[in-house]
């Protein structure tokens, strides 16, 4: 089955839905076939018990990042592994999740997510792999 041609507004609309990242102050900056990146402005509220972003946070932010480039070419795809290395830690500032779909099959979608901060230093790398669905995304809903 072919893909079909992706709505990216569309689709950022949806993602735009997504309470838990927006509630935790993640923004969607850029959409692409295979490509996305998302933003963090850290707050106090991100910070843990020794003054870094919190790991939940880290992940929140390139999960989203993830989501949006494996469900940008238009079929529904959902996560099955991920794999995130810490690898700076970040007591404030703004941190950035690039996400991009390094290989994609009829079934199986790969991504890598370089999370930076303001000096475009790596603090973090997630690996992703998602299953393909036939169903289109976004959903359809029955309004449509």
């Amino acid at each position: 089955m072919p893909e079909p041609s992706p709505d990216l507004e569309a689709i950022r609309r949806h993602f735009a839905t997504d309470r838990f990242a927006a509630t935790n102050g993640v923004e969607i900056a850029e959409l692409a076939p295979g490509r996305a990146r998302t933003v963090l402005q850290v707050e106090r509220r991100h910070l843990n018990s020794i003054g870094i972003v919190q790991g939940g946070a880290v992940f929140t932010l390139a999960d989203l990042a993830f989501a949006l480039a494996c469900n940008s070419r238009g079929r529904v795809a959902v996560a099955v592994n991920t794999n995130l290395s810490f690898l700076k830690p970040t007591p404030a500032g703004t941190l950035y999740a690039e996400a991009t779909e390094i290989s994609r099959s009829r079934r199986i979608s790969s991504c890598t997510v370089r999370v930076t901060n303001d000096s475009d230093e790596l603090v973090a790398l997630f690996q992703g792999t998602a299953y393909i669905k036939t169903e289109p995304f976004p959903p359809r809903t029955e309004a449509e």
